[in-house]
């Protein structure tokens, strides 16, 4: 089930609400603009790579950590940017303890199936309590997602080819227990909210790929 501009999800756990601006439908799968706001405190759910797509974190306001490729990058001025290549190690922070901070990221390639995977099956899975406190999912929920998803998001506290050999031996147990890679619920949860997008500075807008008008797309 696709998502839609306007739509809102929220992730308890991580503190984290993506509002999706330019949803990965109207672009044939391919590319997804969201806004991400993220409380004192909101992290993304531990290391981790997307091995063949690009993401990049434009600040609007506000200040966030990426620890990427092995170095901190602190964005705190309006229109601040970093771009994530393909296959790169990162993770985010909020950098602020006082402040919600507002990133625009724009994710290249596979953008349908991220949404999928973050909006409705990670964000889902938080929301019910079944992750860790990093919000990863639990053993068995982790060896059919994370082996369902492998092309969008890998996890990097053990090398690749460790996990596939692990998510293969726990795969068959999980799923005659009856976990889903995506769980069907999920895809028919509503939204947290629908949203008004906020008009975007031009500062934010320049670095956008293809451009966006300044109302956002609609």
């Amino acid at each position: 089930m696709t998502v839609h501009s306007g739509e809102a999800y929220y992730n308890p756990l991580c503190r984290e609400k993506l509002v999706i601006r330019t949803p990965a439908a109207e672009t044939s799968g391919e590319r997804a603009v969201m806004d991400m706001y993220v409380e004192p405190g909101g992290f993304a759910a531990g290391y981790h790579t997307h091995p063949y797509s690009s993401e990049r974190f434009i600040l609007v306001r506000g200040e966030l950590r990426v620890h990427v490729a092995g170095r901190d990058v602190i964005l705190d001025k309006l229109g601040q940017s970093v771009l994530v290549p393909p296959g790169t190690v990162h993770r985010w922070f909020a950098h602020s303890d006082t402040e919600e901070t507002f990133v625009v990221v724009e994710l290249n390639n596979r953008a349908d199936r991220f949404e999928q995977l973050i909006c409705r099956q990670l964000f889902g899975l938080a929301q019910d309590g079944k992750t860790n406190k990093e919000g990863r999912p639990h053993m068995l929920q982790s060896a059919v997602t994370m082996s369902e998803f492998s092309d969008v998001l890998r996890f990097t506290d053990r090398p690749w080819p460790v996990q596939r050999v692990i998510n293969g031996v726990l795969s068959p147990v999980a799923r005659l227990l009856g976990y889903q890679g995506c769980n069907p619920e999920y895809l028919k949860r509503r939204p947290f909210e629908t949203a008004e997008l906020e008009e975007l500075p031009e500062e934010v807008l320049a670095h956008l790929h293809g451009g966006e008008p300044a109302q956002g797309h609609r």
